[in-house]
């Protein structure tokens, strides 16, 4: 398996792919890790790779150039890869996927940070992938955790007997209360590729910008995330 990681921080992978299965599964040519670092993809002189949000807001968030860019220097469409995001909006990772992304042949990972990404980068992934209900300060942890799992089943890796008899089930996690997904976030530029930021958002007017975003964030969770809806 090839599995290529796109990152701001890609120093800090090599003490997990230098340690255990990893180290062992690279060294028989089961995997192979390519890290990207996003930062030389980034725009202008500064290389800037995140921005402001539009219609005001705190933190910054991941442009979609520098993504797109670095997706498109790797020819990694023309592979066929499964193109994947780290983010807390994502299906949650389990057992199953696991086992189902283990098949492929090319794998992406793309690893958000600082407030999120621009929306726009969702229509350029496959799918989206979370490890848990909770907030990290960017994808790499995740990440690490999605090819620590998918390389320990990989066929000659690890000996049948050590995962045959391991759980694929998660537990059930309790609540009290809805919680919403973050509603769509967008950046520069205003058109990507014909893809437009809502004119609502340029238009200066925050009440209507906050009843919209409250409206797209509950559209999202039941779309993605309807069991935190009960």
């Amino acid at each position: 398996m090839d599995v290529s990681i796109l990152t701001l921080f890609p120093q800090i992978f090599q003490p997990l792919l230098k340690s255990s299965i990893l180290n062992k599964a690279q060294k028989q040519g089961k995997l192979r890790v390519n890290l990207v670092d996003l930062r030389k993809f980034g725009i202008g002189g500064y290389w800037q790779v995140d921005d402001r949000v539009y219609g005001g807001g705190v933190g910054m968030i991941l442009r979609v150039e520098p993504i797109a860019k670095a997706i498109a220097k790797l020819k990694i469409k023309k592979q066929k890869s499964k193109i994947i995001l780290l983010d807390p909006q994502g299906k949650k990772f389990n057992q199953k996927t696991a086992l189902r992304l283990a098949k492929e042949k090319y794998l992406v990972l793309i690893c958000g940070k600082y407030e999120g990404v621009d929306e726009r980068v969702r229509k350029i992934v496959d799918e989206e992938i979370s490890i848990g209900d909770y907030v990290l300060s960017g994808g790499e942890i995740p990440a690490m955790a999605v090819v620590d799992a998918i390389t320990r089943i990989l066929p000659g890796v690890l000996e049948k007997e050590a995962t045959q008899n391991e759980s694929f089930s998660s537990a059930a996690i309790g609540r009290k209360k809805a919680i919403l997904l973050e509603p769509p976030q967008y950046t520069r530029p205003e058109e990507f590729e014909g893809m437009k930021v809502p004119k609502i958002l340029l238009s200066g007017n925050h009440q209507e910008i906050a009843k919209w975003r409250a409206q797209e964030a509950l559209k999202k969770t039941k779309k993605l995330r309807p069991d935190l809806l009960n």
